[in-house]
């Protein structure tokens, strides 16, 4: 009876792998290396999907970034050139005796030129022109449009490739009022101007240039002073 349970024992004990037939032992240590190799394989393809995320993500700001300094690169390049423009259009108005600016109280000229006059709220008030193109967040319809030295052609042609700009550049001039030397009047600069016979009267002119980049997100304002003579 005691050898009978004994046998009954060692039937019911699970065989172990070492203890199976060659065959059946390799089939399980098998089953299990795929097991392994799986998990592994799809925790590589999680992190190597996650580098490619984050070197994709980098290289797009990297491009958003070189994008928006060309652009500001641009507006500036091409607010200095409006800039030298309407100084040279002062210079060719006023480089003959006589020449003068022709400005106008209260409004732009054709050569887009206003006296300036603080009191007058039309072009110096919050909403008025000169304010407006300071300080406006639209892109302005009045002033002087800068289109290059022969004044055809502009900027925003699609021939210029990698130059080509979403707007001409667009300038104010202000009259600034005659220079006077210092305590004679109130005037911001100073000079030899007396208003003696024979002598030369020189005004101060403020130059205000608007301009764009390549789109219309970055704008650049810049501004100049520029004195030349006028009528005594």
């Amino acid at each position: 009876m005691m050898v009978f349970n004994s046998e009954l024992a060692m039937r019911r004990e699970p065989l172990k792998s070492s203890q199976l037939p060659m065959p059946l032992a390799m089939g399980i240590g098998s089953r299990s290396q795929r097991g392994a190799a799986l998990v592994l394989g799809m925790i590589f393809l999680l992190v190597i999907t996650l580098l490619a995320i984050t070197v994709t993500g980098n290289s797009a700001l990297q491009l958003r970034m070189a994008g928006n300094l060309r652009n500001s690169q641009q507006s500036q390049m091409s607010a200095n050139t409006a800039l030298r423009g309407a100084e040279w259009n002062i210079w060719r108005s006023t480089n003959v005796v006589g020449g003068q600016l022709i400005c106008t109280d209260g409004s732009l000229s054709a050569q887009g030129c206003v006296m300036y006059n603080p009191a007058n709220t039309s072009m110096y008030g919050p909403g008025g022109v000169v304010t407006q193109f300071r300080e406006g967040s639209t892109w302005p319809a009045t002033g002087i449009q800068y289109q290059g030295p022969a004044g055809t052609g502009g900027y925003t042609g699609a021939s210029l490739n990698t130059a080509q700009l979403a707007k001409n550049p667009r300038y104010i001039i202000e009259d600034l009022g005659r220079v006077r030397p210092p305590g004679a009047g109130p005037q911001q600069e100073s000079g030899a101007g007396t208003g003696v016979s024979g002598s030369v009267r020189v005004n101060t002119y403020r130059i205000t240039a608007r301009a764009a980049g390549g789109n219309d997100n970055a704008i650049r304002v810049l501004q100049s002073t520029f004195d030349a003579q006028t009528r005594n």
